[in-house]
């Protein structure tokens, strides 16, 4: 599965405000929360929160790609912000992030789980492309970015 099959407009924001780890993730929980109607802010937060204990999936050049797991859901959902500052986020550079891709999926899909994740890796590795993340102005820019991406 490709980012860009679970991916909408409403799902992607450019230029959030967000001073913490924690309120990233927050933020990225409560604006899958209203597409997804099983589960809430916390238990969103709470997944992504039990992934983040394991290690940081700050994984690097400004990039982190939350992800969680979710019981009783059949539908994946992704989640793209951009930040209006760079934030520590424990990456494995150490290097501040600016870009998030949440990704919560089903607990029995684990092989689409890592296929989307790959898909996501391979399209934020170019260095052009992050570019051109960081200089969208607007929601509809950044969505329309990510959807003509291979």
């Amino acid at each position: 599965m490709k980012l860009q099959d679970i991916l909408t407009l409403d799902c992607t924001i450019c230029a959030a405000p967000g001073s913490s780890k924690k309120r990233i993730l927050e933020y990225l929980s409560s604006l899958a929360a209203e597409k997804l109607q099983n589960h809430d802010t916390f238990q969103l937060l709470e997944s992504l929160v039990k992934r983040e204990r394991m290690g940081s999936t700050g994984i690097g050049n400004g990039i982190a790609i939350p992800h969680g797991r979710l019981d009783n859901s059949t539908q994946p959902i992704a989640v793209v912000i951009t930040t209006e500052q760079a934030i520590n986020f424990d990456a494995i550079d150490h290097r501040p992030v600016d870009i998030f891709i949440a990704l919560f999926v089903p607990e029995e899909e684990c092989q689409n789980h890592l296929s989307t994740l790959q898909s996501i890796a391979k399209i934020f590795r170019e260095k052009q492309f992050c570019k051109q993340v960081r200089k969208c102005q607007s929601n509809q820019e950044l969505f329309q970015l990510i959807q003509q991406a291979s």
